[in-house]
């Protein structure tokens, strides 16, 4: 698989593991993994920043992927495949449809910066 279909496939992926974090039927810890993995997504804040010449790729090119993988991994097959077929739709011209999902992880993310600003000033 080359480097394109597999950004396509995680392009899908992502929402489908959002998806799967709603899904009764996925396990608890695939749930555990999937909140930790949609929320490093959509985090505006890397864990390596990007401005870093070539490390600050590196975790959007191999964390991303590998907790994506992980992710599935503990994700039964039928519902993985169920939600990669109703998360086709969310993504419209290479943007998120729902943007909106990104909110709780802004506001937790500045309430953590609200907490380090209180700490330390």
């Amino acid at each position: 698989m080359d480097l394109k279909a597999r950004a396509k496939k995680l392009k899908t992926d992502i929402p489908a593991i959002f998806l799967s974090l709603k899904d009764k039927d996925s396990p608890l810890l695939a749930k555990i993994f999937a909140g930790i993995t949609v929320g490093y997504a959509l985090s505006p804040v890397d864990l390596i920043p990007d401005f870093i010449p070539v490390l600050g790729y590196l975790d959007d090119v191999i964390l991303l992927p590998m907790l994506v993988v992980l992710t599935i991994k503990f994700i039964p097959d039928n519902v993985m495949e169920r939600n990669r077929k109703k998360s086709e739709g969310i993504w419209k011209d290479g943007k998120p449809e729902k943007w909106y999902y990104a909110i709780p992880i802004v506001a937790i993310w500045i309430m953590i910066l609200a907490l380090l600003l209180k700490i330390f000033l």
